[in-house]
């Protein structure tokens, strides 16, 4: 029996136990062993019966009588005094009448439950009950407690760990001794045994880390080694002509910050290498990524080479489009830029592959449609990708292989990424940070307020519509909230605000739908769009000033920050109300939230809350799901960083270490943009 064995190898846990673990998604040995627990339940302090108070206790006693009968409505009850040194207690099970025979008396157990008071008197019901004996899994110790599934309890799953322990603590070491020596970790075998069975909390927490240095280890490596290959290989020189990027500043209708500036400058140096770019612009919500990525096709335009633009969604497609048009026909590159998206119709889409093909177009904005076989790029040398954290490995991959070189690649995110995960999931990239607003950026105000507040506050709302601004209200779903889902808030919407024009936007709606709802709204045709999160990222309409956003507690803070972005991007300061129900009394993030505008900030705080699957989630499935490791611990994640570059520098060799080397491949394949 190894590893790899089927969990019907354990000899002693019956079919109906791996059937169990089946549903859980374990299959082999190895997934047992893997299944960490989620948290743990400390049983370990026992008490003697004479100082037991209220609550949950353990204690060690001996079973002096026990006894079954019949209460009302038919239920079976069992009694049991158990006794130790200091005096005697009542032990109180329901309905499970096998205890009457299966406790033997005089005989030294365990007992492990809540002492209360019930029907007039004090016992513990319910207990767990173990024999000092046997090797106690259930009681007298750090109890681990397992997420689980139907008919599967978490004593069960320990009960098959067990058969495993001289399995376990075999376990082949998977880091190489130099770093468990350098960072004092213990052995592999030692933190898996612990994991499931720890004899102490200092043992616990030694598991803890071991196993959390080991995860961010593998992450970071196999990031150090996709730089590595990246930095190896080659990719078009793009040179700088200073005059063509003087003359397009001087074009824009707006004047640049410092920071993209520097952010356009740093593009310009990678670019100008024979090593290809791998560099990410992280920006704030209207802090002007746009307009770098613009500077940084523009170079690619002027040397005779194609650039492409992907966005994940069509609005934002079409949004990118129609703002790069304007950029580079005031410099009289009109079209060399062109869309491609699903919506549009066939003839359109094959038009727009001829142009491409033919290299009338240099510069491609699109979404998913980009990816497609019949999409030809000759001179594709610069991958942009907005919001890049929505797509998945595969597609990334699938526009980077258009190109007959690697390409230069930018990538685009208006989420702020906290310092744990640049370190971690994005340590091959090369990161610019847009921080500085532009200074035609209007301050958006947040406020949390109750259903019944927000009915007082409609008068000053509508003091907004009346001057000829436009409104958001957004909702988590289109149609299952009774009270806030799209349809509900549409109809509040007319009630409320019959006097004005109401529109909808949610994902369900056709694209030509979409596009033409977007179209109505941009031009003053609807006063309030009453929408789901797809107008979350990149929509620009700078008349809209106020936002009404329901159930915010089902949102997170990155989102929600992302969301009040889309108004006050105009002359006029925006508006946000953060609307919760009037029984609810708001967290204490969504009052961080109301108090700050640093996105930074706030992703920082949403990820201590909620963890990074929740910020650059599912579509990294794989990556992010850490059992073990906290990025909240920086000096874990900085001792990993320091061994991951150990490991590089000191050239050792991958294949000796098996587990790692398949653990690391694999995460190289699912990291940032590789």
């Amino acid at each position: 029996m190894n590893e790899s064995s089927d969990l019907r190898d354990i000899k002693g846990i019956g079919t109906s136990l791996v059937d169990k673990l089946n549903r859980l998604g374990l299959k082999t040995i190895n997934d047992l062993i893997e299944y960490f627990p989620r948290r743990y339940d400390d049983l370990s302090s026992v008490s003697p019966i004479k100082s037991l108070s209220p609550g949950h206790v353990t204690i060690r006693v001996m079973i002096k009588s026990i006894a079954g009968r019949y209460i009302k409505n038919g239920r079976r009850i069992t009694e049991a005094i158990a006794s130790d040194d200091t005096g005697s207690i009542k032990l109180t099970w329901f309905n499970q009448p096998y205890r009457e025979t299966s406790l033997k008396r005089d005989t030294l157990y365990y007992i492990s439950g809540k002492y209360e008071l019930r029907y007039g008197r004090f016992a513990i019901y319910n207990p767990i009950v173990e024999a000092v004996s046997d090797f106690p899994l259930n009681t007298a110790r750090i109890v681990p407690r397992y997420s689980q599934t139907k008919g599967l309890s978490s004593s069960d799953i320990r009960r098959a760990l067990f058969k495993l322990t001289d399995l376990i603590a075999l376990t082949p070491e998977s880091l190489p001794i130099e770093i468990i020596k350098k960072y004092k970790l213990v052995s592999l075998g030692n933190a898996l045994y612990a994991i499931h069975f720890p004899d102490s909390i200092k043992a616990l927490e030694a598991a803890k880390r071991r196993l959390g240095f080991e995860e961010l280890f593998m992450m970071i490596l196999a990031s150090e080694l996709n730089k590595s290959a990246y930095e190896n290989s080659s990719a078009v020189e793009i040179s700088f002509d200073q005059a063509l990027a003087k003359n397009f500043v001087d074009k824009l209708p707006f004047s640049l910050t410092d920071d993209q500036r520097k952010a356009a400058w740093q593009i310009y140096l990678d670019m100008a290498r024979s090593r290809p770019m791998n560099r990410l612009i992280e920006g704030d919500v209207g802090s002007g990524k746009t307009a770098v990525a613009a500077m940084a096709a523009l170079m690619v335009v002027n040397a005779d080479k194609q650039a492409v633009l992907m966005a994940p969604t069509e609005l934002l497609a079409r949004q990118h489009d129609g703002t790069v048009n304007l950029m580079f026909k005031a410099i009289g590159l009109a079209g060399k830029v062109d869309l491609l998206i699903g919506g549009m119709s066939e003839a359109q889409k094959s038009k727009a592959h001829q142009r491409i093909l033919n290299q009338e177009t240099m510069f491609v904005i699109g979404t998913h449609a980009l990816i497609q076989d019949k999409v030809k790029i000759p001179e594709l040398a610069l991958v942009i990708i907005d919001e890049q954290h929505r797509f998945g490995v595969n597609q990334r991959q699938a526009l980077k292989l258009k190109a007959n070189t690697q390409p230069h690649l930018l990538s685009l995110s208006a989420t702020p990424i906290p310092r744990s995960l640049a370190l971690t999931l994005f340590g091959e990239l090369d990161i610019s940070k847009l921080i500085e607003k532009p200074s035609s950026r209007q301050l958006v105000k947040t406020l949390l307020v109750s259903e019944s507040v927000l009915n007082r506050k409609l008068n000053e709302i509508k003091t907004e519509l009346r001057a000829g601004r436009q409104m958001f209200i957004v909702s988590s779903n289109i149609d299952t909230h009774p009270k806030y889902s799209v349809t509900e808030l549409q109809k509040w919407a007319n009630a409320k605000f019959s006097e004005y024009r109401v529109g909808v936007m949610h994902g369900r709606l056709k694209s030509d739908e979409k596009d033409k709802v977007m179209k109505d709204f941009a031009a003053n045709k609807l006063d309030i769009l009453v929408s789901t999160t797809v107008i979350e990222v990149g929509i620009d309409i700078p008349n809209a000033t106020s936002m009404l956003i329901f159930d915010a507690e089902s949102f997170g803070l990155a989102q929600l920050h992302q969301l009040r972005g889309r108004v006050g991007r105009g002359k006029h300061p925006g508006m946000a109300y953060l609307v919760h129900p009037d029984d609810a009394t708001p967290s204490d993030r969504l009052k961080a939230l109301e108090s700050s505008n640093d996105g930074f900030k706030l992703a920082e705080l949403d990820l201590d809350i909620r963890g990074p699957g929740a910020i650059y989630g599912k579509l990294q499935h794989g990556l992010l799901d850490l059992r073990v490791a906290g990025l909240a611990d920086k000096k874990l994640i900085s001792e990993a960083r320091e061994a991951a570059k150990f490991f590089m520098i000191k050239g050792l060799n991958l294949l000796k270490y098996p587990k790692l080397a398949t653990e690391v491949t694999k995460l190289q394949k699912l990291t940032n943009l590789n």
